[in-house]
């Protein structure tokens, strides 16, 4: 789901992810801040590239920033529609249900998510149970759903 495409982590991103599960909030909070700075100018030098607009929804989440960053998630996924990118279109999309998450609309967050599990490419059942940004749907009933639904059948 996350692999390597157009859609790009700083460092600091990834150190204010695993600051965030460590349960170091300042640290994180100082990490999301500087990934928002360099993200920032990314997005003013490209503002109608999807993938960085994703990246900065995503940072905004993480800041706590909730109506910037779902504006910033659905403008991504306008800018990137699937018939144009298959591949990062699909990401925009999960990323938007990621967002969705982060700022606690976890009813929209099962619906964005739902809606791409169709889709080749998609979340797999490892993913959603083991990635941290999933972590604030875990126990919510939509999500269990959606997880269980992906989960390997015996045979």
């Amino acid at each position: 789901m996350f692999g390597p495409d157009a859609i790009q982590f700083t460092r600091d991103f990834g150190e204010g992810l695993v600051a965030r599960m460590q349960g170091y909030a300042a640290v994180a909070q100082s990490a999301f801040s500087a990934a928002r700075e360099h993200q920032e100018e990314l997005v003013q030098d490209q503002g109608d590239y999807g993938p960085a607009l994703c990246v900065l929804g995503l940072i905004d989440a993480a800041l706590g920033r909730k109506d910037d960053a779902i504006s910033e998630g659905q403008r991504a996924i306008d800018l990137l529609p699937l018939e144009r990118d298959a591949v990062n279109g699909l990401h925009v999309r999960q990323f938007l249900a990621v967002i969705y998450a982060w700022t606690g609309e976890k009813e929209l967050a099962c619906q964005q998510l739902g809606s791409t599990l169709d889709i080749p490419g998609s979340a797999s059942y490892g993913e959603l149970r083991l990635h941290p940004y999933w972590d604030p749907l875990r126990g919510d009933s939509c999500f269990e759903r959606i997880v269980e639904r992906l989960a390997p059948k015996s045979p």
